[in-house]
């Protein structure tokens, strides 16, 4: 059986601790097969955002195209869009495809810095129309209205907790029409957080890519970001990254 073919369109981190390269890391580790299109590129380590260059909106069109066209897609990953243009060309080459799609929301970094605009959030407006799943954190949820407007909307979403406060994570799937799904699960005490949205997102595509259910995915991603906060290795002076490679 072949590995599902996951593209993940997103911007480069050059720490490697969150974005494509996260994504690939966790593509990989779940089986799946990582194609990516670069959306930006970024000058970033565990401390921060130091500078941030949005690749062509033409750039990004030709690699979906390139890696639908030849090798072919079984879901979607969607992170960091660095600007509006590039937002609506991603928007229209997903338009018409059948696959997943799960939309990471990306506007602020674990550091704090800034990746949206908001010319770029209010871009997000399709995208979240078009995706199977977004995945707002706490800060995320609330620059999109909270949960009224996204009910309002009929977005299917998965609040993530790991930025409230508490000794518990909470997480809730929201799908319009159906009961809330919730998990609970105790809070890692660490700051080694640099990539925790961008794992989640990429690993509930590569679930929905083996053709997990949408419950089933979320679980099963959940899970895997816990494992891979319990193995950092430590790396850096600030919020450092997960320990993808130890998780089995």
């Amino acid at each position: 059986m072949n590995p599902p073919r996951i593209l993940s369109i997103a911007g480069s981190d050059s720490s490697g601790g969150a974005g494509i390269q996260a994504d690939i890391k966790t593509i990989t580790m779940l089986g799946g097969y990582a194609m990516t299109a670069i959306c930006a590129l970024t000058a970033q380590d565990t401390t921060g955002v130091h500078a941030v260059l949005p690749v062509d909106p033409a750039m990004v069109a030709a690699q979906i195209d390139a890696c639908i066209r030849d090798i072919g897609v079984d879901a979607v990953k969607i992170g960091m869009l660095g600007s509006p243009e590039i937002a609506g060309v991603v928007a229209d080459k997903l338009a018409g495809l059948s696959v997943p799609v799960v939309f990471d929301p990306v506007m602020i970094a674990t550091s704090g810095a800034a990746l949206a605009d908001a010319s770029t959030i209010t871009a997000f407006e399709r995208l979240m129309t078009l995706a199977t799943l977004t995945t707002p954190n706490v800060p995320e949820l609330l620059a999109l209205g909270g949960d009224v407007a996204m009910q309002a909307r009929g977005i299917t979403y998965i609040a993530k907790g790991g930025d409230a406060e508490g000794a518990d994570v909470i997480d809730r799937l929201v799908i319009p029409g159906q009961p809330e799904m919730v998990w609970t699960a105790p809070r890692i005490k660490t700051r080694h957080t640099h990539g925790t949205g961008c794992t989640m997102s990429s690993a509930i595509a590569t679930f929905l890519g083996l053709g997990a259910s949408l419950e089933e995915a979320v679980e099963d991603a959940r899970e895997f970001v816990r494992a891979a906060l319990l193995a950092a290795p430590g790396f850096g002076a600030g919020h450092g990254p997960l320990g993808h490679h130890a998780v089995r």
